[in-house]
């Protein structure tokens, strides 16, 4: 139960801020603080080591975990700050407040989180955490700038494929000179994002390090290290902004690697409706065959050439070692040689039109799979091997007996680290295709595919979770103090069934879906044109919205076109008359940011502007008010469905008795509507119109309960004044 003195610094700092900012009470924002303090009073405060089955505890349930919907226009940070943060202070708690992508870290940290404190009354600290590759490595720094043979014996080794092993453009160095002289007189603090100016990442990667080539207390910078600089900040404050990637690669590390330890953590996820995707991506992993047999090559060449450093006095500890391993260079090469030559044939059997041949339930063919044991095996031993070698380096750089040898150790360290990360991803890969699912779980999707390298294709192996259930009750449901998820939209055809699918909450969840305050109704039109056909009929599909789109285009408003399909906006841009492709900007021939800001530089001078999009503008665009008055889409967006994932999940559904379609495609195509439809109202005194081209919302029965799922805009069914001319009409 929530302790009145909780409640009345809840609702007192809640008065302060709307008299403060001279605001009016929102019913969905009070809802929501409430339905999050209620849902975390749950969180036992023992010492975590209950064992019941209870909500309280981080047991075999874990802590207590609230969903909560909230339309566009309720206040959503403010609620959770507000209904998460006193409880947690109260219960020695840490807020750990994952957003979707580093620019809304920026947001709530910059913006929401300063205003909330100063207004509020609430005393209560915060910081921004980033990731290890996010912050300047300044011994990178030291040796790029001093130069020294490594790096030319690492290009001559690597070649162009040197990302990731602290070797610099000449031309660059000016860059780094810069960067060095404005981190001494302390006007940066080596944060990429705090950069006055874009780095690619070409310029960036040489001066930054991953976990396993970074030296830790042994590094002569870690005094000065910015990267641990801020995590022993994130120890400290009260509210860590984190996003989801960050969260993830925690739970990677243990948990507590980076964040605060799961157990003394509530976790506040906005834009949870990524997470289960973000999830897989993190615990799935691929290898590219041929590009390494060319890594083991240059590998085992790299480690002769450290075992005959001299300068690096381990007692021949270092030669030993690679004497031992020296073998599986040859015998991981001959066993990669004969899977390519089972794998081709298998490839040529994907038909034209498909990106990749996927392991139907993600069974492999038992000789693909005997070959996995056996890789499997030697790249252990082989990343065994590589982490002995970094930890007799990671001693030197102490321990040496001259400052060349420490110098000589602390060069070599960061390049044998990132080769013991590469056969330790590929010890990751051919486990996964040695072993086996097991029986009545999701299975992994496992697939092969083809990248072009050069001017020969290379062979990729790839496996994925198809559910990130199993995953994050591992790895959070069970361990986590409390957590809330919340996203404007997380339901599907007004259910929450897909998402406790995906993401595997427990049962003891709580669910919540607050309304929008917007007047849809008032504020927008739906309209439904007749087609005439099917959108499965692509040809007349996209002649249809051809015909239709100058009499639905208004050059005096703004307008987003949304595709599900590339190929159909590009058709789509060509029957264009030459008057309306000047107006239109299409994704493809910008970057979004830039792409984004020019349709308001249009909109801002009183000039037409149309974009033509795809999946990524139908969601996370705020183009509000006089930037976006019409929002068209193609059709129903229905997932790819020869996504090895997705398609591995339909064959275990069907396989559980289950349809697929009106289990997971239906929903979620009603769920990406949903937020397509979304990018129109931003505000409350945002109007406009949303035109979709597919008559199946009218037709098909399952079509009905998608367009019952969409928010209550007047509808305009197959308008008269909307005609095909004579030669498109059927």
């Amino acid at each position: 139960m929530l302790p009145d003195q909780i409640k009345e610094e809840i609702q007192h700092a809640y008065k302060q801020i709307l008299a403060s900012k001279s605001l009016r009470p929102r019913y969905g924002q009070r809802l929501m603080i409430a339905e999050i303090a209620r849902a975390l009073a749950a969180i036992d405060v023992g010492d975590g080591n209950d064992d019941s089955e209870s909500v309280t505890g981080t047991g075999p349930t874990g802590g207590p975990v609230c969903v909560i919907e909230a339309g566009t226009g309720t206040g959503k940070t403010l609620a959770y700050v507000l209904g998460a943060l006193p409880l947690a202070r109260h219960l020695g708690k840490k807020v750990v407040l994952a957003t979707a992508t580093v620019a809304l870290q920026e947001q709530v940290t910059q913006r929401d989180l300063p205003d909330i404190a100063k207004h509020s009354g609430l005393s209560f600290s915060y910081t921004l955490a980033k990731g290890r590759g996010r912050y300047l490595c300044l011994s990178r720094l030291d040796q790029i700038l001093q130069g020294n043979d490594s790096e030319n014996a690492m290009l001559a080794l690597f070649g162009d494929d040197v990302s990731g092993l602290g070797v610099a453009a000449p031309d660059d160095k000016a860059l780094y000179e810069s960067m060095l002289d404005k981190i001494s007189r302390g006007e940066w603090h080596g944060d990429r994002d705090d950069w006055d100016g874009v780095l690619r990442d070409t310029e960036w990667s040489p001066v930054t390090v991953e976990a396993g080539q970074c030296a830790g207390p042994k590094c002569s910078n870690y005094s000065r290290c910015f990267f641990y600089q801020a995590r022993e900040q994130v120890q400290k404050v009260d509210c860590v902004v984190a996003n989801h990637d960050l969260v993830l690669v925690d739970l990677a590390l243990g948990g507590g690697a980076i964040l605060p330890a799961p157990e003394d953590s509530i976790y506040i996820f906005d834009e949870a409706h990524h997470l289960p995707a973000k999830t897989n991506q993190h615990f799935s992993s691929s290898t590219r065959l041929r590009a390494t047999l060319q890594w083991l090559d240059a590998s085992g060449k790299t480690l002769a050439k450290l075992a005959g450093d001299t300068v690096i006095n381990d007692n021949g500890v270092i030669a030993r070692e690679q004497s031992e391993i020296k073998p599986l260079f040859r015998q991981l090469s001959e066993a990669l040689g004969s899977t390519l030559l089972l794998l081709e044939p298998l490839l040529q059997s994907v038909g034209d039109g498909d990106e990749a041949l996927t392991f139907e339930l993600g069974v492999v063919p038992a000789e693909l799979r005997e070959q996995a044991v056996q890789l499997s095996s030697r790249f252990y031993r082989l990343t065994r091997g590589l982490k002995e070698i970094c930890t007799v380096l990671r001693r030197q750089m102490e321990e040496a007996d001259s400052l060349p040898g420490r110098q000589h150790a602390e060069q070599w360290f960061p390049l044998l680290g990132s080769m013991a990360n590469r056969a330790e991803a590929c010890e990751k890969l051919w486990q996964a295709f040695a072993s086996q699912d097991t029986a009545g779980q999701a299975p992994s999707a496992r697939w092969l595919s083809q990248v072009e390298q050069g001017d020969t294709r290379d062979l990729v192996l790839s496996c994925s979770p198809v559910l990130a259930a199993h995953t994050l009750t591992e790895h959070l449901w069970q361990r986590c103090a409390g957590a809330v998820l919340t996203s404007a939209t997380l339901s599907a055809l007004e259910k929450f069934d897909v998402l406790a699918m995906r993401a595997g909450l427990p049962a003891h969840t709580v669910y919540h879906r607050i309304s929008s305050p917007f007047d849809y109704a008032g504020a927008a039109r739906l309209i439904i044109p007749r087609l005439n056909c099917d959108p499965s009929d692509s040809r007349a599909h996209t002649a249809a919205i051809i015909a239709l789109l100058p009499q639905l285009l208004d050059k005096h408003e703004a307008s987003l076109m949304l595709f599900s399909s590339r190929r159909q906006m590009l058709d789509v841009l060509d029957g264009m008359d030459d008057e309306w492709r000047r107006i239109i900007l299409c994704q493809d021939d910008y970057q979004k940011a830039q792409l984004l800001n020019f349709h308001r530089q249009r909109i801002d001078k009183g000039e037409p502007s149309v974009i033509f999009g795809l999946a990524s503008f139908a969601e996370g665009v705020d183009l509000p008010g006089k930037y976006c008055e019409h929002v068209l889409i193609a059709k129903i967006p229905f997932a790819v469905p020869n996504d090895p994932i997705e398609a591995t999940l339909a064959q275990w559904l069907e396989q559980q008795g289950k349809n697929p379609f009106m289990t997971l495609s239906v929903p979620e195509a009603a769920f990406r509507l949903v937020q397509a439809s979304g990018r129109l109202l931003r505000s409350e005194a945002d109007t406009g119109r949303i035109t979709l081209f597919d008559e199946r919302v009218i037709s098909k029965f399952y079509g009905k309960s998608i367009l019952a799922s969409l928010p209550p805009f007047t509808r305009e069914i197959f308008p008269a004044y909307l005609s095909l001319p004579a030669s498109v009409a059927v």
